[in-house]
């Protein structure tokens, strides 16, 4: 049953491209991609590697910048303001969940995920904490460093930190592809969990078929050009 409520866009993409230049010449990483997200929405982004996702996904959460186009955020034109105004955008909207992590090897499990808490002046930083740590299976690793974790481990604290700001857009770079099928399937829950209870927008990059199926939509780029764009098979048949 599809949702019969006009939700207001939350991310949008006007003719965003990235052109890098190289020793052979100028690089084409994304063509011209338009591209709307309801608030709420869970889209996934899927393509070979080297297709542009992880460019497209960087440009959409204000961590890099098009070459030329627009990236607008709850109604803010992330693309014209400076770094500390897109890092203003993103403290109060974004979520991220890296493929490389991005812990901070000097704290622990527990402190990594209070950080970002504690830097918005978050009086139940640690409660929040304990409680996304031990919901991705991670109760017992509450102080260890991210050199005591193995490479799944530190991708569940990763997720947990992201999941404990409580973000309206959650950006998410292959969430699951350093899991167990078992922890993946868990992961996979908490993603559609604050989706769901949270009213949180997901978009996400992923390579397995079970998780953009879960997605209400995804999109496929191919060599940098958007060349699909469609509700989900699962989603088509609500």
């Amino acid at each position: 049953m599809t949702d019969s409520i006009e939700r207001p866009t939350i991310v949008e993409a006007k003719a965003i491209t990235k052109r890098v230049e190289t020793q052979e010449g100028e690089l084409v990483i994304l063509h011209p991609v338009d591209l709307v997200v309801a608030q709420g929405e869970s889209l996934a982004i899927t393509g070979a590697s080297g297709s542009g996702k992880s460019t497209l996904l960087g440009i959409l959460a204000g961590l890099d910048l098009p070459t030329s186009g627009d990236v607008i955020i709850n109604q803010q034109i992330i693309t014209h303001m400076d770094e500390e105004g897109r890092a203003k955008v993103r403290a109060d909207y974004v979520g991220f969940i890296f493929q490389s992590f991005q812990l901070l090897p000097g704290l622990t499990a527990l402190e990594n995920v209070m950080l970002p808490l504690e830097l918005r002046g978050d009086k139940q930083a640690r409660s929040k904490a304990e409680n996304f740590l031990t919901r991705v299976g991670l109760a017992q690793r509450f102080q260890h460093y991210p050199q005591q974790l193995s490479g799944g481990e530190q991708q569940r604290v990763a997720i947990a930190r992201a999941f404990a700001c409580e973000p309206k857009i959650l950006f998410a770079d292959e969430p699951t592809g350093n899991l167990d099928s078992h922890t993946g399937e868990k992961i996979i829950e908490l993603l559609f969990s604050l989706n769901a209870d949270q009213g949180a927008t997901l978009i996400l990059i992923t390579h397995e078929e079970r998780l953009a199926q879960r997605c209400q939509r995804r999109i496929q780029l191919a060599a940098g050009e958007l060349v699909a764009n469609e509700n989900s098979a699962t989603n088509k048949q609500d």
